[in-house]
C-alpha cells in the first residue's frame, strides 16, 4: 500500500550565527522577504505540496515563531475596528483550518540529524518531509516539496532535493555521488558531509529537501557525532543507503541561500520583483539605480 506524505519537520533551533547581528534577538527564520518572514514561506511551500501538519523543532528565543501561527485576538480587533479588511483576512488565512502546527523542544543543539530525531514520536511510522526555511525554493507553480512529493508517491523512496553548485564551494554542503535514472533522478551510490573540492565526489549539493522514510530515525540513533562534531543528517542518509533506495532529485526553480547576507538581499530584490504590490515601482526603482552606477 502506498504511503503519503503528511508531515513536514522545520528544523529551526539553529541560531543563525551567519545573520548577527540581525539574529541576535530575532529567529533567523521569522527575517522577512519583503513582507512575509522565511518559516511563512516554508509553510505555504509544505501546505501546496498537500501536507497537514507542521512540526517544529525548536529552541531557546524562538517564541516568535509559534506566535507568528498563534491567532492574535488583539491584532484582528484593531483591524476590524479600522475596517482594515484586506489585511484582517490576510491574518486569518495565514495557516488553512485544516493544518496543525506542533512544537518540540531541541533542548541542545546537536546537529540536524538529532533535530529531525527529536520529532520521532510525533512522526511517528511515516515518511515525512524535512523543509530548511533558509533555503527560500521559487519556481513559479508547483513548489519543491510538491516536486518531490510527486516523486515520492510513484517511487515510495527516500529523496533529498539536490542542486549543482561551484566545485569550488563543496565544502559548504553534503555532497552526492549518482547514477541516473530519469531526466533529474538519480540513485544515490554516496554522500559526503562538506567535502573538500579536491576529494568531493561531484558537485551535486544537497539543499534543505528532504523526504525521509521512518527508517531514517534508527539510522540516526546510531550516528555519532561526525563533521563540526554534530550529528549530521548526511551520515544517517549514508547508513540508510545500505538498506534501502535513497534518491536525488534535481529540482526545478530558483534557491537563494538566505543564511547568508547576500542570499538574503538577492532574495529580497528577486521577491520584490515578482510581489503584486510594489514590483512595478521597485523595477523601476532598480533601473534608476542601475543607470548611477
Amino acid at each position: 500500500m502506498s504511503k503519503k506524505i503528511t508531515k513536514a519537520v522545520f528544523p529551526v533551533a539553529g541560531l543563525g550565527t551567519r545573520s548577527l547581528p540581525a539574529t541576535k534577538a530575532v529567529a533567523k527564520e521569522m527575517l522577512p522577504i519583503v513582507d512575509k518572514p522565511l518559516i511563512q514561506y516554508a509553510v505555504e511551500e509544505a501546505i501546496a505540496a498537500g501536507i497537514d501538519t507542521m512540526i517544529f523543532v525548536t529552541g531557546r528565543n524562538k517564541n516568535s515563531i509559534p506566535d507568528h501561527f498563534d491567532k492574535s485576538y488583539e491584532l484582528e480587533k484593531e483591524l476590524e475596528k479600522s475596517g482594515k479588511t484586506e489585511l484582517l483576512k490576510m491574518l486569518r488565512e495565514l495557516l488553512p483550518p485544516h493544518v496543525t502546527c506542533v512544537f518540540v523542544r531541541q533542548a541542545e543543539a546537536l546537529g540536524l540529524g538529532h533535530a529531525v530525531h527529536c520529532a520521532k514520536a510525533v512522526v511517528g511510522d511515516e515518511p515525512f518531509a524535512v523543509i530548511l526555511p533558509d533555503d527560500l525554493i521559487e519556481d513559479g507553480s508547483r513548489g519543491c516539496i510538491k516536486q518531490m512529493v510527486e516523486l515520492f508517491n510513484q517511487q515510495q523512496s527516500s529523496i533529498l532535493g539536490v542542486e549543482r553548485v561551484d566545485p569550488k564551494e563543496t565544502h559548504k554542503y553534503g555532497i552526492v555521488e549518482h547514477t541516473e535514472t530519469a531526466p533529474k533522478v538519480g540513485r544515490l551510490s554516496s554522500i559526503v558531509e562538506k567535502p573538500k573540492p579536491e576529494v568531493a565526489p561531484s558537485n551535486i549539493a544537497v539543499v534543505g529537501r528532504y523526504i525521509l522514510t521512518p527508517a531514517i530515525f534508527e539510522k540516526i540513533e546510531n550516528t555519532g557525532r561526525g563533521a563540526g562534531g554534530e550529528i549530521q543528517l548526511t551520515d544517517a542518509i549514508a547508513a540508510l543507503m545500505k538498506d534501502e533506495p535513497v534518491l536525488s532529485y534535481e529540482f526545478e526553480g530558483n534557491r537563494y541561500d538566505c543564511g547568508s547576507k547576500f542570499g538574503f538581499l538577492l532574495a529580497n530584490v528577486e521577491y520584490g520583483l515578482l510581489h503584486k504590490e510594489i514590483n512595478q515601482e521597485f523595477a523601476d526603482y532598480l533601473k534608476q539605480r542601475v543607470a548611477k552606477i
